[in-house]
């Protein structure tokens, strides 16, 4: 694995913490935020032909 895909995969598992993090909280605001950069980021993946797989989110 390269490191452009162990980051982008990094980042992916770490804004799904954060958005389940925020919608645990109940912070509707952060939760959107976090929604949004995690569908860039597996847009990204797509874009590059990574396989994310199965997320908790």
């Amino acid at each position: 694995m390269d490191a452009f895909t162990a980051g982008l995969l990094h980042r992916i598992r770490t804004t799904e913490s954060d958005l389940t993090r925020a919608r645990d909280e109940g912070d509707d605001f952060l939760a959107e935020v976090e929604q949004a950069e995690l569908d860039d980021l597996r847009r990204l993946a797509a874009e590059h032909g990574v396989e994310v797989g199965a997320t908790s989110v």
